[in-house]
């Protein structure tokens, strides 16, 4: 008999058969997998448990009263419950006016720092140009540098604002940009805005993998320098440009530091709950007529509705998003 008979004559045997021919090793193998299985479930599960399991406590915390706070038998599950936390954090944050200026701001913030980094990063990853590991060692030191430390530079430099002493020459006086949005465009555009180093090296590393062949075949073609990059390289680059576009719209959706520093007059989500708790005393107090002391759990609870209300519409986004991001993830971790 030939080995594929063979092979065909033990697939057919029972279980126990098999087991017994094999002297034993078909169970202690079934028994080894099953157990890898329930181990590899065990842990799966407490790592999103652990993940998750903060936000369902902010999503029960949300719906209830001052009263269920303080009783000790309500544990998750609401006993009276109610929407009005969700009313009073949206008055309290502006929430609407807030939620436009964040989605507005974000997404142009976003797209301009892609697009400054894009070409950046395909500069450094195709075109040699003198002291370029200097330049690069510079954009590795954005990365690791916290923006806290140059944050007094920055406030002086925009509070000073000069182009090579030109508007103190012609003018007789600096320009204050402070309390405008222009800084921290101006920051973006010079790929110096939040995170940008970071981009910068995720999308020079995807264009360093990518074939020179490509445009070397697109210059025999005619095509110059810009055109190759516009046709040729960005539709290559698709997966890490959604991959940095939503990372780069997350983090200034959640950020405080630039936000603060540069948009500070624009009521954005992210300063709002910043917020939230002193508006809350105002709030009491303005209605109460006399300043009153809040409690810590219902201040919590207001913090915890306000978050909420920020993080869901980065739910729905991720949502909308997920298969793109997926792909882009995926298709950057192969080439890089």
């Amino acid at each position: 008999m030939t080995n594929v008979e063979n092979k065909a004559g033990y697939a057919k045997l029972g279980f126990w058969e098999r087991n017994r021919l094999s002297g034993g090793y078909v169970f202690k193998k079934l028994i080894m997998d099953k157990a890898v299985s329930i181990i590899r479930f065990i842990l799966l599960f407490g790592m999103c448990f652990m993940i998750i399991q903060p936000i369902l406590n902010k999503i029960s915390v949300s719906f209830m009263t001052e009263s269920d706070l303080y009783n000790p038998i309500v544990i998750s599950i609401p006993e009276n419950f109610t929407t009005a936390n969700y009313r009073l954090a949206a008055e309290l944050m502006s929430y609407k006016e807030a939620l436009f200026n964040s989605i507005l701001i974000s997404l142009t913030i976003a797209g301009l720092q892609i697009a400054m980094c894009t070409l950046v990063g395909y500069g450094f990853a195709r075109f040699e140009f003198p002291l370029k590991k200097f330049w690069f060692a510079c954009v590795i030191l954005v990365i690791l540098i916290p923006p806290q430390t140059i944050a007094s530079s920055l406030h002086l430099h925009f509070r000073y604002f000069d182009i090579l002493g030109i508007f103190n020459l012609v003018t007789g006086q600096t320009i204050n940009l402070r309390g405008s949005k222009l800084p921290y465009y101006l920051m973006s555009a010079g790929c110096m805005g939040l995170k940008n180093g970071l981009y910068i090296y995720m999308i020079r590393q995807y264009f360093r993998n990518i074939p020179g062949d490509l445009e070397e075949a697109a210059y025999v073609d005619g095509c110059g320098t810009l055109k190759t990059f516009i046709r040729i390289m960005l539709p290559q680059a698709k997966p890490i440009i959604t991959s940095c576009f939503l990372f780069a719209f997350v983090w200034q959706w959640t950020d405080g530091f630039y936000s603060k520093m540069f948009l500070g007059n624009t009521k954005l989500v992210s300063t709002a709950l910043a917020r939230i708790v002193d508006s809350l005393g105002a709030f009491i107090q303005r209605i109460n007529g006399v300043k009153t002391t809040i409690s810590v759990a219902y201040s919590n609870c207001i913090l915890a509705t306000g978050t909420l209300m920020i993080v869901m519409p980065l739910i729905f986004l991720y949502l909308f998003a997920q298969r793109a991001f997926v792909e882009s993830i995926s298709s950057t971790g192969i080439k890089m």
